[in-house]
């Protein structure tokens, strides 16, 4: 039997123990023991971060590979799905992220890791240098956006993935408020899984569905 993995990828400034990300990890140790997961902490810079994931995706080549990626790593699972196939979920994802890094330049600290880094207008460029220039698989993409997001413009994700699956929902944020209603679906979009669970709804319709 073909090995099924799931590798979620974190955003810019954040971690495995992210919210997000503990939410994917409590609900599939529970409900999908089955399937393995990956959450590596990437690094910090574009290039770096983007070899990072590449050689773990290369790790599982003869699996049945899937990706969840937040933000900057909605940008990572792109190239990911575009160069080793399989299916994606991107939660408010970064579409031209060199324009938001490039103005945060300067020192950072990640609130998790306590990691101190510099960000100078190199790394901007090396980020330009790699933005997504097409989606191979549209069908493989489903995209979680909420118009809310206040960090990100979601009409950019909508432009970019117009021919894959869209929710986009009013208000929220760029965390994506109430993510967790969407995981029993996530696992079924990625692989063909049905879910023994159902996360309780919280209320908010998404406005398109396709």
């Amino acid at each position: 039997m073909t090995e099924k993995v799931l590798i979620y990828l974190h955003g810019f400034l954040s971690s495995p123990q992210s919210h997000k990300a503990s939410l994917v990890a409590d609900y599939m140790a529970t409900y999908a023991r089955h399937i393995r997961m990956e959450c590596p902490q990437l690094a910090n810079f574009p290039e770096q971060a983007l070899a990072q994931v590449r050689a773990l995706a290369s790790q599982y080549k003869d699996a049945e590979l899937a990706f969840i990626g937040s933000s900057m790593g909605g940008f990572l699972a792109t190239h990911l799905v575009n160069e080793f196939g399989g299916r994606a979920v991107l939660i408010n994802p970064a579409v031209n992220p060199h324009i938001l890094l490039s103005g945060l330049l300067g020192q950072h600290q990640n609130p998790y890791t306590q990691e101190k880094f510099t960000l100078d207008g190199q790394h901007v460029k090396q980020l330009q240098a790699l933005a997504v220039q097409g989606i191979k698989q549209p069908d493989a993409f489903w995209v979680l956006l909420q118009q809310g997001d206040e960090t990100l413009d979601y009409r950019w994700a909508e432009q970019l993935y117009q021919h894959g699956r869209l929710s986009i929902e009013a208000n929220g944020s760029h965390a994506f408020d109430g993510f967790e209603r969407y995981l029993p679906q996530i696992v079924d979009f990625l692989f063909n899984d049905k879910a023994v669970c159902t996360v309780p709804d919280a209320g908010i319709a998404p406005l398109t569905l396709s």
